[in-house]
Formats: C-alpha cells, sequence, structure tokens
C-alpha cells in the first residue's frame, strides 16, 4: 500500500457493491510501469467478494494473450494488494485502471451530454467514416445516431472478445460501462462475475449441455446489450419506473417486435411534436426497432450474435452498403406501411403508395401455412388503416358527430384442440360529440361497440386476373395495374414475375352478435340509431360485420391483414398490454 498515493475523494461514476470499498489513487513507486497512473483500488470485504477479485484475475489470464483488444475494450486489472499481517485479516484489494470519472449511465443522465460526449470523444471524420458516415455534425437526431453508432459497435467489439475467448461477462449494465478519454473506447467493466461458456468437468466440449450452456450465456449477455441500447437511444427508460414497465412487458412474454406499439403512447406522453429515441428508430424503415427486437427476442437462442449486430443496416453508416436480408426487407416494408398509415391525412397518391406497399407484403408473406396462421392470430390487433373508402366528419353534417376512437380485433383459441376455431370479437371505441360544433377537448358521451362471432381457419388460395387473359373482365384493368407495379418491385427483390396465385388463410365465420354500449345514456332510441349509422357510415363494414372477412393474407409477430369481401384490406398492429 506504500506503492501508493491515496486521492481525497471518489469520482461518481466508480460503481461499487455493498461489500467493496472504493479508494482512488496515484502509484507513486518509481519503478513500476505505472508510475504517475491513477489507478482505482476496490477492497473486497466478503469472502463472495474475493471470490470475484481472484475471478477476475483469472480471466486476465485468458485475456491477455491478445493485449491490444484487452488494453482497447476492457477495464485493465494490474493486479493486487493482499496481506495477512493488516488490521483486517485476510484483505483483498483490486487494482485496476481508472478510465474517467463517468459511467456511461451518469454520461447519459447530463443535460448536455450529446455535445459534451462528442467533444470528450473527439469526433471527426475519422471516427465517422468508422461507422460508415463522411459528415460531422448535423441535426441533433442525426448526431445522436451516429454516437450511438460508434458506442454500440465498440461495445459489441468488446463483448465478442469475450465470447471468442469462451467467457460471458453476466453484468452488462450502464454503470459497468467506461468510455477512456484516453483512447476513446469503451471499456466493459471488471469480469469478477465472468463465466465460462463451456464446462469444465465435461469431457466433451461440444456436448448438448455445453452447447445449451454457450446459448444461454451469450443469450443474456445479448439481452442486456439490447436493455443498453434502448437505454441510450430512448432516454425516457432510465427511470425506473419506466423501465420496470419495460422489462415487465418482456417477462410477460410480449414478442419484442411489438415495442414500438406498447412504447409509442409513452414516448409521445411528453413530446407529442417528436421523441428524438423514436425517430431514430424510425430511420431506415425501422432497423433500430428490428435490432431491437432481435438483441431482446424471447428464446435465447433467437437473440442476434454479437457479429450480425454489426453488420445491421441500423449499425451501419449511409457509406457502408449492407446486402439486406428477406427479413429485413419485409420488416421495412412494413415499418414504412405502419408509419405512412399514422399520418392523419390521406392524399390520393399516399392511399395509392400504401395500397402498393401491402401488396408487396402480401407476396411476401412468410408465414402462409393454416398452422402458421393458427399460431400468431391469437391475439389483440389494432386497426391501423383500410385500402376501402375514407368516410370522415370534415365534409359532411351528420345530425350527431361520432369521432371513432380505436378499433380493434381479438382471437381467441378454443379450449378444444381438435377443432382449432377462435372466438373473434370486434371492438370500436368512440365519443359522441352533443353538439354540432367540435368540442375543444373532443369531449362528449363514450361508445363501444362490440361484435362477436366464431371464426374458422382454412387453407386457401388468392388467384389473380392476368391481363393477358381477362382483358374483357370488368376488373381486369384494376387487377393487372397492381400486377404491373407489383413486377416491377419483385424484379428489383430478385423474382422474375409474379405467381398466379399465393396461398392465404380462409376465414369462415359463424353467426355475429351486435352490442351497443353508451357511457352515460343520456340518448332516446332514435338517437342512438342515428349513433348507431354514423359509427358504421365511418368505420370498414367488416368491422361491424365480421363475416365480410373472406381471407388473411399476411401475417407475423406484429402485423396482420385481411381482406374483406369487396377487395379492401386492413392492416393491423398487434397490441399488446402490460394487463
Amino acid at each position: 500500500m506504500t506503492d501508493f498515493v491515496m486521492s481525497n475523494h471518489v469520482s461518481v461514476g466508480l460503481h461499487g457493491r455493498a461489500d467493496e470499498v472504493i479508494f482512488e489513487a496515484t502509484v507513486r513507486n518509481s519503478s513500476s510501469p505505472l508510475y504517475n497512473s491513477r489507478v482505482v483500488l476496490r477492497e473486497l470485504t466478503s469472502v463472495q467478494a474475493q471470490r470475484r477479485g481472484r475471478r477476475a484475475l483469472e480471466v486476465l489470464k485468458k485475456l491477455a494473450r491478445r493485449q491490444l483488444m484487452y488494453h482497447s475494450y476492457a477495464m485493465q486489472v494490474h493486479g493486487y494488494v493482499s496481506s495477512s499481517s493488516s488490521s483486517k485479516p485476510g484483505s483483498f484489494i483490486l487494482v485496476h485502471g481508472y478510465h474517467g470519472s463517468y459511467s456511461l449511465r451518469h454520461w447519459l443522465q447530463l443535460s448536455d451530454w450529446l455535445p459534451t460526449l462528442e467533444a470528450t470523444l473527439a469526433l471527426d471524420d475519422e471516427w465517422a467514416r468508422r461507422v460508415g458516415d463522411d459528415t460531422i455534425g448535423g441535426p441533433a437526431v442525426t448526431r445522436q445516431l451516429r454516437l450511438t453508432r460508434i458506442l454500440m459497435r465498440d461495445l459489441l467489439i468488446g463483448v465478442n472478445y469475450l465470447h471468442s475467448h469462451g467467457l460471458a461477462h453476466t453484468e452488462l449494465r450502464l454503470e459497468n460501462l467506461h468510455i477512456s478519454p484516453v483512447d476513446k473506447h469503451v471499456k466493459v467493466g471488471i469480469l469478477g462475475n465472468a463465466v465460462d461458456l463451456y464446462d469444465k468437468s465435461s469431457h466433451d466440449s461440444l456436448a448438448d449441455g455445453n452447447t445449451v450452456r454457450k446459448t444461454l450465456m451469450i443469450g443474456f449477455d445479448m439481452r442486456c446489450v439490447g436493455f443498453i441500447m434502448a437505454k441510450m437511444i430512448l432516454r425516457e427508460l432510465m427511470e425506473p419506473s419506466t423501465f420496470t414497465k419495460f422489462k415487465s412487458f418482456l417477462t410477460k412474454g410480449n414478442d419484442p417486435s411489438c415495442l414500438r406499439e406498447f412504447l409509442l403512447p409513452i414516448l409521445s406522453r411528453d413530446s407529442p411534436s417528436g421523441n428524438d429515441g423514436l425517430q431514430m428508430l424510425d430511420r431506415n424503415w425501422g432497423a433500430g426497432w428490428n435490432l431491437l427486437s432481435l438483441l431482446l427476442a424471447t428464446k435465447p437462442s433467437d437473440r442476434i450474435s454479437c457479429l450480425d449486430a454489426l453488420r445491421h443496416p441500423f449499425l451501419c453508416g449511409p457509406k457502408w452498403r449492407v446486402e439486406p436480408s428477406m427479413d429485413i426487407i419485409r420488416w421495412g416494408l412494413g415499418s414504412t406501411t405502419v408509419r405512412m398509415a399514422e399520418d392523419y391525412i390521406y392524399v390520393r397518391h399516399q392511399r395509392s403508395r400504401i395500397a402498393h406497399f401491402i401488396e408487396l407484403m402480401e407476396l411476401l408473406n412468410p408465414h402462409p401455412r393454416r398452422k402458421n396462421w393458427l399460431k400468431f392470430l391469437p391475439g389483440r390487433w389494432r386497426l391501423l388503416y383500410c385500402t376501402g373508402r375514407h368516410i370522415g366528419l370534415t365534409l359532411r353534417q351528420p345530425s350527431l358527430r361520432v369521432l371513432i376512437n380505436n378499433a380493434y380485433l381479438t382471437f381467441t383459441p378454443s379450449s378444444d384442440p381438435k377443432t382449432p376455431t377462435f372466438s373473434l370479437s370486434s371492438d370500436v371505441s368512440f365519443t359522441v360529440m352533443p353538439s354540432s360544433n367540435w368540442p375543444h377537448n373532443k369531449s362528449g358521451t363514450l361508445g363501444y361497440l362490440h361484435t362477436t362471432s366464431s371464426l374458422g381457419v382454412a387453407p386457401g388460395r388468392r388467384l389473380y386476373l392476368r391481363e393477358d387473359n381477362n382483358e374483357s373482365s370488368p376488373f381486369s384493368t384494376q387487377k393487372s395495374n397492381v400486377w404491373k407495379v407489383s413486377s416491377r418491385k419483385l424484379k428489383e427483390l430478385g423474382a422474375k414475375e409474379p405467381p398466379f396465385g399465393l396461398p392465404t388463410a380462409k376465414l369462415v365465420a359463424g353467426e355475429i352478435d351486435v352490442e351497443m354500449r353508451l357511457e352515460p345514456m343520456p340518448l332516446n332510441a332514435e338517437e342512438a340509431g342515428d349513433v348507431l349509422r354514423e359509427a358504421r357510415t365511418q368505420i370498414p363494414p367488416e368491422m361491424f360485420d365480421v363475416s365480410k372477412f373472406v381471407c388473411g393474407t399476411y401475417v407475423d409477430s406484429r402485423l396482420l391483414v385481411l381482406r374483406g369481401v369487396n377487395g379492401s384490406a386492413l392492416l393491423f398492429t398487434r397490441s399488446c398490454s402490460l394487463s
């Protein structure tokens, strides 16, 4: 201990446990290669803490073989001090590197964190080129996205360095990450809880048990990386209460691909003009949401690896040409369609684009078989858009003004596995405004339209009319125009020509039961009839009479497309909640 000069303070970013005492010190031994260097002395007081310290030294022996990678991406452990003659018998003090006074959490909690962190990293053209960018500066969202790419790529390189040496960190948190002001790299924390990916007691490293262990450990690390990425981009998750809801959403078995639908009300609550994190994740056709869902996948075996994450379009700048997979293309089509459908006003060319994108989604349906529909269909789906006619309140003067709030479809599977049928319910909520003038807060009587029916799913096929064989058909012009656009797009995707038909899920509905409720009920029977007619005018007819659903043409974990008897397509997104 005489080799160190103790400091009279400890930086706020040095994270410790209850059984650790942390000091900052300067090495004063002139014969040491660390002379005049600032280090951290971590006194480990409990037996468990000392076990972590010795484990960190064991891991050091494995990682120090590649010194350049170790010094760049790991917190350096210099050694330890242990003296049996000390006043505390068996004391153990771990000596490791000092990499700035802030952890990554403390950096992100600064009010001016973005310019401060940019100045600390000294971002220039060289740093931008490392993430495939050729620009510096720009809007705040662009700067934050560029900085996120730099930090995430550094973190993934460091974690992959551990995995390639047969180790999993198991304690990846913002508090355990530091940014060195010297080499500008992200340092992963002390590896006291690092575990081996392979059980040493097993004679065969490729045994089934070791394979499962490796998958679980790597999957756990990737889930922690997903949490770090979510907090870096969505600042609302830095609040413990909001992050608890976020984790509860995932632990209840909800699909991470539905995170946007779940987080959208939270992110739009405090910033109705636009959330920076939401804009970042929505860029590049929703690539950020895709990477986040892959990092936080429910099954550890489904989570993306470090190397694949480094090749993901979200972490590659515009100068790097990334060949997207078919899954990325499907995700981009769906995300773009959702973004366009969220706009309040639909002009003619925009309606054509949405219909065109829905048609492309149907052509690239990844789950056409009946068993896939039986797997993905159960749940609650929110109506986003309908390609049929749109009738609102703008150009009409109805006797009662009804404002549609939300429309949902809920598929509940039957208890008998031998008869795979569903109980289908359609729920439409609306507001009846009492006067002919719009209230400023759009207040009024709340109403609910509830339709129930049984639904069977059978294999089906959707046949398309060809332009050369159906010129005399009154519908041939419309159908052939659709195919002209689809053919051009399919050629861009690598297909030669569109098929004659595509498999679908044929929907067979039973008898329907309709119920309307108003809370409170100040209307007479005639006025209630006017409310029902006005609500039916504005919602798609299939949401009132579910027997008009003909087939399902697209389904995955987050999006659903159903076709009605009149040919219109209804786009739904899966609605997930904590309840």
